[in-house]
């Protein structure tokens, strides 16, 4: 099997080409055109001390198992995530591996770090619904600071016209996130409110581990794209009520797994439609006297196409370390 590190990954990785990627698989998605079982996710680290803490009985995270399938395709891909919100600045939040297996014979093909290909393939989710959803040119607001924020606003300008990022965090993470992405060459600064990041976007990202409403609803303007990716559990919460119930239209990645998120759980709304349907082209732009919602929860189905556009990459490009099991 090829093992493939975050360098190998990095190497292969871009944006412009994963986009089409992405599409496509939510297109397949919409279908029926995958298999996508559900994905267990449960508390881990229960029992065990914090750095510098007494052990107690709260879990330190979460572990996710996320299996998908695009039919025809060569691989298939387990994904396993593991969410630590409490870690030190120095460690990432998300760590993630993708385990991908011959679908013909069942044997072992590849194994990649997983967290870029989790932000980017996430990230693709934001650049494709302000490609189909939102007018060019894209004024963006970002709350969060963290390697996501980063990826969504790396994608949406890739796939649109973005002129300038407002971006809010509660911490100094705001000024390295903008500076990140002036370096490169995005027009980005940091704010000193959620409602500075809101106000005068035309596209607004949230993208935290929150657990309650991250800017104030009205902040919001009618015409307004909001793309909502990080809560994905009942405890994670970043929309006021208000905005979801306000919402003319609601689109969902997985549907069935978004109603159970904060977000949804919190407000009276309608079910969300697929996202797949934007992404076929059947659905409308965001209207003047409307606000729009995508929520995304993630799907392994991404992890399979992202995973297998790498794996295909790597292998043309002699990267990664091949290894017998």
């Amino acid at each position: 099997m090829r093992v493939c590190s975050d360098d190998d990954v990095a190497a292969v990785l871009d944006l412009a080409d994963l986009l089409p990627v992405v599409a496509d698989a939510f297109e397949r998605q919409g279908r029926g055109a995958v298999e996508r079982p559900d994905r267990p996710h449960f508390p881990v680290g229960t029992g065990l001390a914090r750095e510098g803490s007494e052990a107690t009985d709260e879990p330190l995270g979460t572990g996710l198992a996320m299996p998908a399938y695009l039919h025809s395709d060569e691989t298939y891909a387990t994904k396993l995530v593991a969410v630590h919100p409490d870690n030190p600045p120095d460690r990432p939040t998300i760590h993630a591996q993708i385990l991908l297996t011959d679908a013909g014979t069942g044997e072992p093909a590849a194994l990649l770090a997983g967290e870029r290909i989790t932000n980017a393939r996430t990230g693709c989710i934001g650049g494709l619904a302000a490609a189909r959803l939102a007018e060019s040119p894209i004024r963006l607001g970002v709350i969060g600071a963290g390697a996501q924020a980063r990826w969504q606003v790396r994608a949406i300008d890739a796939a649109t016209d973005l002129t300038d990022v407002c971006i809010y965090s509660p911490s100094d993470s705001r000024e390295r996130c903008a500076s990140d992405l002036r370096e490169r060459g995005i027009d980005a600064r940091a704010v000193d409110s959620p409602r500075a990041a809101v106000e005068g976007a035309t596209v607004v990202v949230t993208a935290t581990t929150a657990t309650s409403p991250t800017f104030p609803a009205d902040a919001l303007a009618a015409g307004m794209l909001v793309v909502a990716v990080g809560a994905y559990t009942e405890e994670t919460q970043e929309l006021p009520p208000d905005v979801v119930e306000r919402a003319a239209r609601l689109y969902a990645d997985v549907p069935e797994e978004a109603v159970e998120t904060g977000d949804l759980l919190a407000a009276n709304h309608g079910d969300p439609v697929p996202f797949s349907n934007v992404v076929a082209g059947d659905e409308p732009a965001v209207g003047d006297e409307e606000v729009v919602l995508v929520k995304s929860v993630g799907t392994a189905v991404l992890d399979a196409a992202a995973g297998g556009y790498v794996y295909d990459a790597a292998r043309s490009q002699g990267l990664g370390t091949v290894v017998d099991l």
